[in-house]
């Protein structure tokens, strides 16, 4: 009966350390590439998003940029000349109106390193994790970094 009670004590344990170092990973691939970005509009995920002071957030309204160019929630931007564009997904325009990637819209021009936390998991028990390059438990194998 002991034996039992202490088996389901590890494996729950075992599954909250899974869990842990599956949200880490989730929050660590969710950084951009820059600590802070200009204040843009951008394409992410199929959705417009404004960045406002740093902090992203759905796009509700139309923008109008300083050069007259204005994009709407659906991605569509009107140029003051009348010509118009659709903001594909990546796509960042600063409030200039100057279109780029949008790894490339840091306020400091620089790059900072995603610091990104790897699971190495077992191929054959997906159960079996680790934060570093290790064997598995059951079977010896090597763990390899799970996409």
């Amino acid at each position: 009966m002991k034996t039992k009670k202490m088996i389901s004590k590890i494996f729950a344990s075992l599954l909250i350390m899974v869990l842990s170092f599956t949200v880490n990973n989730v929050k660590a691939q969710a950084k951009t590439d820059c600590e802070t970005m200009k204040d843009c509009c951008m394409m992410k995920d199929g959705k417009m998003m404004s960045v406002k002071n740093g902090k992203k957030m759905p796009m509700d309204k139309d923008m109008t940029m300083k050069n007259g160019t204005k994009c709407m929630t659906n991605g569509d931007c009107v140029m003051k000349d009348g010509k118009t564009m659709k903001m594909k997904e990546g796509e960042c325009m600063d409030m200039s109106g100057k279109v780029d990637k949008c790894e490339k819209m840091c306020n400091d021009g620089k790059k900072v390193k995603k610091e990104t936390a790897s699971v190495y998991t077992c191929p054959m028990h997906p159960e079996i994790t680790s934060s570093k390059p290790a064997k598995c438990s059951k079977c010896g194998m090597d763990l390899v970094v799970k996409n």
